[in-house]
């Protein structure tokens, strides 16, 4: 079983693309030596740690397409 699973991801970022494209841009950004936030994360790869802090809320996304079709 993988960790964090894809059903409670997607419970914090609305679509697939979305935590794909979130989850990768900060694994880049972890790749230029700047650490993880998490105190122990379970992955050593980047992108699973990324992953890791979407799940623990430390990682979040706001859609800014929805915010402006709300207005």
């Amino acid at each position: 079983m993988l960790y964090p699973s894809i059903d409670s991801l997607l419970e914090k970022i609305d679509s697939k693309y979305s935590l794909v494209s979130v989850a990768a841009k900060r694994a880049r950004t972890m790749q230029e030596n700047k650490p993880t936030k998490l105190e122990k994360p379970v992955s050593h790869k980047f992108v699973g740690q990324a992953l890791e802090e979407i799940h623990s809320g430390i990682l979040k996304y706001t859609n800014s397409y929805d915010e402006k079709k709300e207005s």
